[in-house]
């Protein structure tokens, strides 16, 4: 044979055989994959084992079977609370009372007289709120706490 003649050999491969032959490659692919995380997985314990916890939990480690034995540290300094805080008000009037309800001088004139309180409201400003209803009327007002007195 003259020397720049190349010969080649080519046999086709089963379909089973392609395929193990490309699991032998992925295996192979795996297996070094996992010895590399392996390796890194030693390296970060024996660096973490190396270090000690900043602050919270120091533990020791077991000597000959002795139990863990957990340190705490002293919590950060809590800012007192103030002792002498304003007292909260309440309504001056409570359901079912009876109070006298004058009607504003501006606007709708209303019926200045007995009421009933059904409902306490939430303030308005400085003022609380009260539902009220008179047995004369059939709807209820929304009256402010100054606006009523005792009946």
């Amino acid at each position: 044979m003259p020397a720049n003649k190349i010969c080649c050999y080519i046999e086709i491969m089963s379909r089973h055989s392609a395929k193990t032959a490309g699991r032998s490659t992925k295996t192979a692919g795996r297996a070094a994959k996992k010895s590399t995380k392996s390796v890194r997985s030693a390296a970060k314990k024996a660096s973490k084992s190396a270090r000690s916890p900043v602050g919270k939990i120091n533990r020791t480690t077991r000597v000959q079977g002795a139990a863990t034995k957990m340190i705490r540290t002293q919590s950060p300094p809590v800012q007192p609370v103030a002792a002498h805080e304003v007292p909260l008000r309440t309504h001056k009037y409570q359901v079912g009372e009876i109070v006298y309800y004058t009607s504003p001088t501006f606007g709708r004139a209303a019926a200045t007289g007995s009421y009933t309180v059904v409902k306490l409201l939430p303030s308005e400003g400085d003022d609380y709120q009260y539902r009220i209803k008179s047995s004369g009327e059939a709807f209820e007002r929304v009256a402010k706490e100054s606006q009523l007195d005792r009946a």
